[in-house]
């Protein structure tokens, strides 16, 4: 084991290095038109986002059909549809 090895494992077992839930939302809202109710819709634009990258990743290695893979994000669509519509006032589409 070389000395550049020893400083790799330590930066990675590092108490100041945070981690984060898979749940947890990745990016502050930052829109000039900031409420509640856009910071929670934002929340559920990326849990859309990290959904739809986990089931193209199944699908494309295998593990979900191409149909499958429509059906849940269809659904997972729908969802957010619904949370839009619910969420905010007047929706721009």
């Amino acid at each position: 084991m070389d000395a550049s090895s020893g400083a790799n494992n330590r930066e990675l077992s590092s108490p100041d290095r945070e981690v984060r839930s898979p749940m947890e939302a990745h990016g502050s809202y930052r829109g000039n038109d900031w409420s509640p109710e856009r910071l929670m819709f934002h929340q559920n634009l990326e849990s859309f986002a990290d959904q739809v990258g986990l089931i193209v990743g199944l699908q494309a290695n295998g593990k979900m059909s191409q149909e499958d893979a429509w059906r849940q994000i269809k659904k997972i669509w729908k969802n957010l549809k619904f949370a839009k519509d619910s969420l905010l006032e007047n929706p721009r589409d």
